[in-house]
C-alpha cells in the first residue's frame, strides 16, 4: 500500500519567485486584520483566518485556485452572515466586516498583476478603517507596519522575475515612505480640520466612571478600573496639595432611599452665581486634558469660575459649581483655566431652594433617622449649628472605628429601605459612598442642608513628565452642608476614616491577579515605571497629535506673523508650501538626473543610435562590444562609428598616467557620442539577425 504523498516545507529562500510574494502579501494582510479582531464577529474572524491559511497552502503547494463559483458561495455565506450579526449591510461595524471578507477573499483570486493590485488598495483601505475605532499610539505604530508591508509587496509586484530579496525590496518601501513623509507632515499641519471628520473616530472612547446618579456601592466598583480619567499640568502658581485636589463632577441632591441624581431644583437658588462663588488667595493655572465621557459632565478643580471656549461644546457652570455641557464627551478635550483650591459659595443667608437639600424620602432608614433625633436631644447639640453638627459626626466616626473597605459586603439585602441603617448603625464598614451618603442623610435629619458630591479626588504625579494623573479609580463621593454666613462647606468624612486616602492620595486598590503578583515580586518598581513611561509617551501622543485641531491651527499660523488667520490665510500658506515643496523635489530631480555620470549618458545616446539601426545594446555591453557588432553588420561604413565608440571605451577604462580631469572627461565624452551618432546616420538598418562576435564582448 503507499503512503499518501506529503508536500514538506522547501524553505523560504527555495520557495519560488511568486510563492514569497504571495506569502508575505498574506501575512502583512493578516497584520493589518489583528487589531479588528476584538472588534468583528467571531465567525468573520475564524472566516478570514480560514481562507488566508487555505491560500497560503495553495501558493506553497503551486496548486490551482478555486473556481469563482466556490468564491460567489462564500461571498453569499459572509454577506448572509454579516446581514444575521449586523441586521444590516451599511454602517460602520458592518462595512468593515465585509471589507475585511472581501480582503481576504480577493487573495483566492491572484490571477494576475491587477489582482493584486486590487488586495494592496483594498490592504491600504483597510488601515484607515481602524482609525474610525481608534486613533492611539498602538494602532498608529501597527498601521505604519501595515501601509511599510503593503508598500514593499507593491514594490515586488513591479520587480523584474528571479529572486529579488524581500529586504532590498522593503528597503526601497521605506526610502518610498520616508520620501513621502515631508508631504505626510505638511498636510498634518495645514490640512484644515472639517468637522465631522475630525469627529468620528471618537465615538467609542468614552469610558468615563463618573455617572449622573449614585447607588451605594457604584463607585467602590471604579476601583478596579485603572484607567486614566484626566490629566493635570500646573502651569503657573503653587501646586495644590493633594487634600484639595477635588475635581467636581456632579452634584446630586435628588434621594429617593436608595439611589442620589442630579437634581431638578423646586425653588430659586436666590443668589446669582456671580454672588454664589468668592475665591480666596490665589489661583493655580491648570492645563486639564479630560479623556472621553459618557457625561455631559466636565470636571474642573473646585473652584474654577470660567472656562474657555470649547470646539463644538456649550459650557454652563451651574449655581452649585457643577460645568455642564450641552451634549456627552465623545471626544478627548483640553482646556486651560484658572482654579482657586480655596474658595466660598453659595448663599449666606436662607433661601427657598436650599429646601432641595432638605429633603429625605418617608419611611427609608428609621434607625438612623431616631440616632439623628437623639443627637439633637443632646443639651450640647439641641441648638447647635451645621458646623458643630458637622465635627460631631466626624468624631463619631472616629471613635467608633468605622473601616473603609472595598468590600463592606451586601447592605439591605431584603430591601427594606434600610441600608444607612445597617452601615451606620451595625456593620461600620464601607466606601466614600456610603460615609458620604450616612453623612448627608443625618445632617438632613438635623434640618441642616446637605447635599453629595461625586467627582475625583487626589492624582499621582508622572515621574516621567510631571503631568498630575487622575485615574478612575481616584472616583469619589464627599458631602457639602449649607451654613449661614459661609454657604455650602465642604465635609469628606472619609478623611475621618482613612486620612491616607485623601492626605497622600492613596485610594484603595482590589487585590492584584497572580501574574501581577508574582512580576511584582521579582522587580517591585518596573511595573510602575514602565507604566509611567508609557502612559507620559501616550500623554505627548494625545497632546501633539490627536490634539491638534483649528484652533491649534490658527495659533501655528499666529506664531508664524498673521495676526488674525483665517480659513483663506490657512489655504493660501498650503498652496504656498506644497508649491515650494514640488519645486524643491523637481529641483532635486534635476540635479540627480544632471550628476548621472556625463560618459554613461553620452553612451546612453550612442546606443539609442545604434538601436535604430537594428544594434539593440543592453546596459552592461560595454562599447568595444557594440563597435564590434558594428564592424560586424555593416563592415567598412561603420568604421567612424566604430572608431569613436573604441575611444569612448579608451576613454572609460584605459588606464592613464595622467587622467583627465572629470570636466575634460566630460567634454571628450561628449564629442566622441556626437561623432559616434553623426557616422551612424547613413547607415541603414539591417534586417538579418546579428550575430555577436564572442571574442568582442570579452
Amino acid at each position: 500500500m503507499r503512503r499518501p504523498a506529503t508536500i514538506a516545507w522547501p524553505g523560504w529562500r527555495h520557495l519560488p519567485r511568486e510563492a514569497r510574494d504571495t506569502l508575505f502579501l498574506l501575512a502583512v494582510i493578516a497584520w493589518t486584520v489583528l487589531p479588528h479582531v476584538g472588534q468583528l464577529p467571531v465567525w468573520c474572524t475564524a472566516l478570514t483566518a480560514a481562507v488566508l491559511l487555505w491560500r497560503g497552502a495553495l501558493a506553497v503547494r503551486g496548486a490551482a485556485l478555486p473556481s469563482r463559483w466556490v468564491l460567489a458561495g462564500v461571498l453569499l455565506l459572509a454577506l448572509a452572515l454579516t446581514f444575521m450579526t449586523h441586521r444590516t449591510l451599511l454602517g460602520k461595524e458592518s462595512g468593515i466586516t465585509l471589507l475585511v471578507v472581501l480582503v481576504a477573499l480577493k487573495t483566492l483570486e491572484l490571477r494576475a498583476r491587477r489582482d493584486a493590485f486590487a488586495v494592496f488598495f483594498l490592504g491600504f483601505f483597510l488601515v484607515l478603517t481602524h482609525f474610525l475605532s481608534s486613533q492611539s499610539m498602538v494602532i498608529a505604530a501597527a498601521m505604519l507596519v501595515s501601509v511599510w508591508g503593503l508598500m514593499t509587496a507593491l514594490v515586488l509586484a513591479h520587480m523584474p522575475v528571479g529572486q529579488p530579496g524581500l529586504d532590498r525590496a522593503g528597503a526601497l518601501a521605506g526610502r518610498f515612505a520616508l520620501l513621502g513623509a515631508p508631504v505626510m507632515l505638511l498636510l498634518f499641519l495645514l490640512f484644515p480640520r472639517i468637522g465631522p471628520l475630525w469627529g468620528v473616530p471618537n465615538d467609542a472612547g468614552a469610558k468615563t466612571g463618573l455617572s449622573g446618579e449614585m447607588r451605594v456601592g457604584m463607585i467602590a466598583e471604579l476601583a478596579a478600573d485603572d484607567s486614566i480619567a484626566l490629566r493635570v499640568r500646573v502651569l503657573s502658581g503653587t501646586p495644590p496639595p493633594p487634600e484639595q485636589l477635588y475635581f467636581r463632577g456632579p452634584v446630586l441632591t435628588g434621594f429617593d432611599g436608595t439611589t442620589w441624581r442630579v437634581g431638578s431644583p423646586r425653588f430659586a437658588s436666590g443668589a446669582t452665581l456671580a454672588r454664589n462663588l468668592r475665591p480666596i488667595g490665589e489661583p493655580v493655572e491648570l492645563e486639564v486634558t479630560v479623556e472621553p465621557s459618557r457625561l455631559s459632565t466636565i470636571p474642573a478643580l473646585e473652584a474654577t469660575p470660567a472656562l474657555p471656549a470649547l470646539e463644538n461644546l456649550r459650557t454652563q457652570l451651574l449655581d452649585d459649581l457643577h460645568w455642564i455641557t450641552n451634549r456627552p464627551l465623545a471626544e478627548r478635550i483640553r482646556y486651560t483655566a484658572p482654579s482657586w483650591p480655596r474658595f466660598a459659595h453659595g448663599p449666606t443667608e436662607p433661601t427657598l431652594g436650599l429646601q432641595d437639600a432638605l429633603d429625605l424620602p418617608p419611611g427609608f432608614n428609621p434607625r438612623t433617622l431616631e440616632w439623628a433625633a437623639a443627637l439633637r436631644r443632646d443639651p450640647r447639640y439641641a441648638q447647635a449649628d451645621g458646623n458643630t453638627l458637622a465635627a460631631a459626626l466626624m468624631q463619631h466616626i472616629r471613635r467608633e472605628n468605622y473601616s473603609y473597605t472595598l468590600a463592606p459586603g451586601l447592605y439591605d439585602e431584603a430591601q427594606r429601605g434600610t441600608a444607612i441603617d445597617e452601615f451606620w448603625l451595625d456593620g461600620k464598614a464601607g466606601f466614600c459612598e456610603h460615609f458620604a451618603t450616612a453623612f448627608v442623610v443625618i445632617l438632613r435629619a438635623l434640618d441642616v442642608p446637605a447635599r453629595v458630591v461625586t467627582g475625583y479626588q487626589g492624582a499621582e504625579r508622572n515621574p516621567i513628565d510631571g503631568t498630575l494623573v487622575v485615574r478612575n479609580s481616584f472616583a469619589h463621593a464627599w458631602a457639602e452642608y449649607w451654613q449661614p454666613g459661609q454657604g455650602w462647606v465642604r465635609a469628606d468624612p472619609t478623611a475621618a476614616v482613612a486620612p491616607e486616602r485623601i492626605d497622600r492620595s492613596r485610594p484603595l486598590a482590589p487585590a492584584p491577579g497572580f501574574v501581577a503578583t508574582a512580576f511584582g515580586g521579582v522587580a517591585p518598581d518596573a511595573l510602575l515605571q514602565l507604566r509611567a513611561l508609557w502612559e507620559s509617551a501616550n500623554n505627548a501622543w494625545n497632546q501633539w497629535v490627536l490634539n491638534y485641531s483649528r484652533g491649534t491651527q490658527f495659533d501655528l499660523l499666529k506664531r508664524l506673523g498673521y495676526a488674525s488667520p483665517s480659513w483663506e490665510d490657512l489655504a493660501l500658506l498650503l498652496i504656498v508650501v506644497a508649491s515650494g515643496l514640488s519645486l524643491a523635489v523637481a529641483g532635486w530631480a534635476w540635479w540627480g538626473h544632471h550628476r548621472t555620470d556625463p560618459w554613461l549618458r553620452a553612451y546612453a545616446r550612442v546606443r539609442q543610435a545604434t538601436a535604430k539601426r537594428g544594434i539593440p545594446a543592453h546596459d552592461g555591453m560595454p562599447p568595444r562590444t557594440l563597435a564590434a557588432a558594428l564592424r560586424a553588420r555593416h563592415g567598412s561604413a561603420a568604421e567612424p562609428a566604430a572608431r569613436a565608440l573604441d575611444a569612448l571605451d579608451r576613454l572609460r577604462y584605459a588606464r592613464a598616467d595622467a587622467p583627465a580631469s572629470r570636466r575634460r572627461q566630460a567634454v571628450q565624452a561628449r564629442r566622441l557620442a556626437a561623432t559616434a551618432v553623426a557616422a551612424l546616420r547613413p547607415l541603414k538598418p539591417h534586417t538579418s539577425p546579428s550575430k555577436m562576435p564572442v571574442a568582442a564582448s570579452r
